[in-house]
């Protein structure tokens, strides 16, 4: 999943691709280097972030999702509005990417059991503005995976069938360094609830904490081992901004997965 911020502010890439024909370029060249979903966001959810109205996302958004429909590309919307949901699926959005599980908006869940569009459910602690103010646990893995699980129950209850519900732990939402580290150690256990998960780690301030990155941007090798960490412990879809390289990173490690024919080396 590449991760297209039509967005001023966004922590690693805020700016870059906020104009439509820097978007849509942008687009088509992760499509391009391997990308299977383009996930597309107007609203900037990084720690600190203000809230964008309905309006300037859809705005920020159509013209990207219609572009990317169109050429036929599986595009994802970011948003925790139903409005522009509704506004990107009528655009030809499949996917709806909700930061907050559906509870900033009553009428998300209607609208995806409606349109038949899958939704990604991901845990948050608190608001983007408030998410990484002391964040607190009892048990970070019990208490994230009791509140998913709880989001997806009610999601099956609003009509959405269970193959189109997906799962993210939100790593670096209301998450220390350690509760990061914990959810991914533990990330089998999220993937062994008979539902597909999403992981976001790409480019995120613990690995600039663990590798001594400060420029975002600089964090791909990082993001890379957590790539590799990921898809052996069961995430179904990797949210990256480095498409070309995190796709090498999948290729190789499915490649080592499915091999059932050994090596032959010279004597």
């Amino acid at each position: 999943m590449g991760i297209l911020n039509a967005t001023p502010d966004s922590f690693s890439d805020g700016g870059t691709f906020f104009d439509k024909i820097s978007a849509i370029r942008h687009a088509d060249a992760m499509i391009e280097q391997g990308a299977s979903i383009i996930d597309v966001g107007g609203e900037s959810t990084r720690p600190g972030a203000d809230p964008v109205d309905a309006q300037e996302q859809i705005r920020r958004t159509l013209p990207v999702v219609e572009h990317l429909a169109q050429a036929g590309a599986v595009v994802s919307i970011d948003t925790t509005s139903a409005d522009v949901a509704r506004a990107a699926i009528g655009a030809g959005a499949t996917i709806i990417n909700d930061v907050s599980a559906g509870r900033d908006d009553a009428e998300m869940f209607p609208l995806a059991a409606k349109s038949d569009a899958a939704i990604v459910l991901m845990h948050m602690l608190g608001s983007p503005k408030t998410m990484q103010q002391e964040p607190v646990y009892s048990d970070v893995v019990s208490d994230v995976l009791s509140f998913l699980e709880k989001r997806a129950e009610a999601a099956v209850r609003a009509g959405i069938e269970r193959s189109r519900i997906l799962l993210d732990v939100g790593i670096g939402f209301g998450k220390t360094l350690e509760h990061n580290l914990e959810l991914l150690r533990e990330h089998r256990r999220f993937a062994d609830r008979g539902y597909a998960t999403v992981l976001g780690t790409s480019r995120k301030g613990f690995l600039g904490s663990l590798t001594k990155r400060p420029a975002a941007a600089e964090r791909v090798m990082g993001t890379a081992a957590t790539i590799a960490w990921g898809i052996t412990n069961g995430a179904d879809i990797l949210r990256v901004h480095d498409v070309r390289e995190m796709r090498e990173v999948v290729d190789v490690i499915l490649a080592i997965r499915c091999s059932s024919t050994p090596l032959k080396l010279k004597q």
